[in-house]
């Protein structure tokens, strides 16, 4: 895949700064970059890059002015992340269409309903009554159980594991290691003190343009449906429990968990290792800090926790500045608790000395 400076401006609507027929077939990093690279520069932290950068091209903010001369053909658009951004999709999505069809030792029941352009890797297994839609990309490895509907063009990378009657939605991209439709965490205890497994009955629905990161465990839920509405973004190494609703459009940074039956509302930003318990309902636009561990409902629209338990980040902010010097309060305290401790002597050794004051008077006037 080959492109001009002038096809790809066209493409982003940009401008061209230099040869407008430079050419490129890849893509790099700015300080990483060679001939025939496309590159682009964000964040001015990488600037000095621009000026030794071997990039044939690279996407600049239009309000850019170069401190000094740049050898690299530009192209000038109005955010040169989210351009580069739509770039990379294009070259991905270009590499993945070259692989279709089913490859040797794929497992498909007779009775799945296969799409065209889908692409089966090597020892994947396609269980009863799947139906799989149009440019799907299904990698080595995978397991599909039996009822599972996953839509069109959605990618499904190596060691995947589905399991039955779980509910895929469109341009959904699925990272390896990751489980979904695994049994919920649930046990009744009994009264001689062991537990009595809750049968998981329900399943998990993932809504169009998901993208879930490797190892991630999606669980199914015990009646009804988990539910991962469109949009939402989960990062690697997360936990989402039986019958949790993550609203539209939420990100959820690495290793944090929800647990069972709790709902994030759409919109929602989550750092890493966060945690949330179970039953609450987290409003929409909040944003929670790494670390922090959510215990109860988040009524406000827009609310920003942080710390564990977490609360307002204001509120927080102004505790963690006290918690910060409270090696020194706690130096002025024990010097306080001294000075207080030889005061208390003094005032005793004063009330020795009225004593003995009045008894040499007495045996004075005796």
């Amino acid at each position: 895949m080959e492109y001009t400076a002038k096809a790809i401006a066209d493409i982003l609507d940009g401008e061209v700064i230099g040869n407008p027929r430079t050419k490129v077939n890849t893509i790099a990093k700015i300080q990483e970059a060679h001939e025939g690279a496309l590159s682009f520069l964000a964040n001015p932290m990488y600037e000095n890059y621009l000026y030794t950068t071997k990039a044939s091209i690279v996407l600049v903010n239009k309000d850019f002015k170069p401190k000094d001369k740049v050898k690299a053909t530009l192209i000038k658009v109005d955010d040169a992340y989210k351009a580069f951004a739509t770039l990379v999709e294009i070259y991905q999505n270009f590499k993945q269409t070259e692989k279709t069809g089913i490859e040797e030792f794929a497992f498909i029941d007779p009775s799945a309903q296969i799409g065209k352009q889908v692409y089966i890797g090597s020892f994947s297994y396609i269980g009863k009554n799947v139906k799989i839609g149009n440019n799907v990309k299904i990698y080595p490895q995978v397991y599909i159980g039996d009822d599972v509907l996953i839509d069109d063009n959605t990618t499904i990378y190596p060691g995947v594991k589905i399991y039955h009657q779980t509910k895929i939605g469109k341009n959904c991209i699925i990272h390896s290691g990751t489980i979904i439709g695994s049994d919920g965490f649930g046990f009744a205890p009994q009264k001689d003190g062991t537990y009595k497994k809750i049968q998981q009955i329900g399943n998990v629905i993932i809504e169009d343009n998901v993208e879930i990161g490797a190892n991630t465990v999606i669980d199914r839920a015990t009646l009804g449906s988990t539910v991962i509405k469109k949009g939402v973004k989960l990062d690697n190494l997360i936990q989402i429990a039986h019958n949790v609703e993550i609203g539209e459009n939420t990100v959820m940074a690495a290793q944090s968990g929800v647990s069972g039956s709790t709902k994030l509302g759409k919109n929602c930003m989550i750092g890493g290792q966060v945690g949330f318990v179970g039953h609450i309902q987290v409003a929409d636009y909040t944003k929670v800090g790494a670390q922090a561990g959510v215990s109860k409902n988040v009524n406000r629209k827009g609310t920003v926790l942080m710390g564990s338990p977490a609360f307002e980040i204001r509120d927080f902010q102004r505790s963690y500045v006290g918690f910060k010097h409270l090696p020194d309060l706690i130096k002025k305290i024990n010097e306080l608790e001294r000075q207080i401790t030889k005061l208390e002597q003094l005032e005793n050794l004063k009330k020795e000395l009225e004593q003995l004051k009045k008894e040499l008077i007495y045996q004075t006037n005796s």
